[in-house]
């Protein structure tokens, strides 16, 4: 199926990611004073509503303070940014993201997908864990797949595993990886695990309610990735 045509971007849109982009690169330093609306509308050719639409979303991901009469100063991100910069970040890299970004993404999700694993395999009954181990084995028949298709399968089982561990932030987090690695579907398809005897074990593990082992094995396949970076 062909991809879904990318939204219209805005007027502010310019001025937006240019700004994001000073401030994650560190042309604009924390306390820098972020210049003028003015200044901004004429140097990208656009309106004042424009410039402050744009200023507004930096300020919401914590890497502006706006003053009422004094000066916009750029805060620093590693302190008041969400998780939201990183997306920035992974995309900063142009066609490959930066690894210490990567490494540090890959380690919390080893973290967050073990203890997902344990809770979700742990809190199911006999219905789901039979759907989550059919997943896993969906996973499996599509190793002989195009990539597109098993990075897919894969991302399902995961949707599957964080909706069993019953946590909104594992799932707004999960989210927030899976829009970040559609930017870059080969690093995306380098995350599958390709080992079948782990999978089949993972998928055994979960059928019988076995949460340790299952959580054991997802976190030897999860650490893997980031050390691999």
């Amino acid at each position: 199926m062909p991809a879904p045509p990318a939204p219209p971007r805005r007027v502010s849109d310019v001025v937006h990611e240019a700004l994001r982009r000073e401030i994650l690169d560190g042309a604009l330093a924390p306390e820098d004073a972020v210049p003028s609306e003015r200044t901004l509308a004429e140097r990208f050719g656009v309106n004042r509503h424009a410039v402050r639409e744009a200023l507004k979303r930096l300020q919401q991901a914590g890497l502006i303070r706006i003053s009422q009469g004094g000066a916009t100063r750029v805060r620093d991100w590693r302190v008041h940014g969400g998780f939201e910069v990183l997306l920035d970040l992974m995309r900063a890299g142009g066609d490959a993201p930066p690894a210490e970004i990567t490494r540090s993404v890959l380690e919390l999700r080893a973290l967050i997908g073990t203890d997902a694993a344990r809770r979700a395999v742990a809190g199911a009954d006999a219905a789901a864990r039979e759907r989550a181990a059919a997943l896993v084995e969906a996973t499996i028949a599509a190793l002989d797949e195009h990539d597109d298709v098993l990075v897919e399968r894969y991302e399902d089982l995961w949707r599957a595993i964080v909706d069993g561990a019953d946590n909104v932030a594992y799932r707004l987090l999960l989210n927030t990886l899976i829009e970040a690695l559609a930017a870059f579907p080969g690093l995306a398809a380098s995350l599958v695990p390709r080992d079948r005897a782990a999978l089949e074990l993972l998928a055994a593990s979960v059928r019988e309610g076995d949460a340790d082992r299952a959580a054991a094995i997802v976190a030897a396949q999860l650490r893997a990735d980031a050390a691999a970076v």
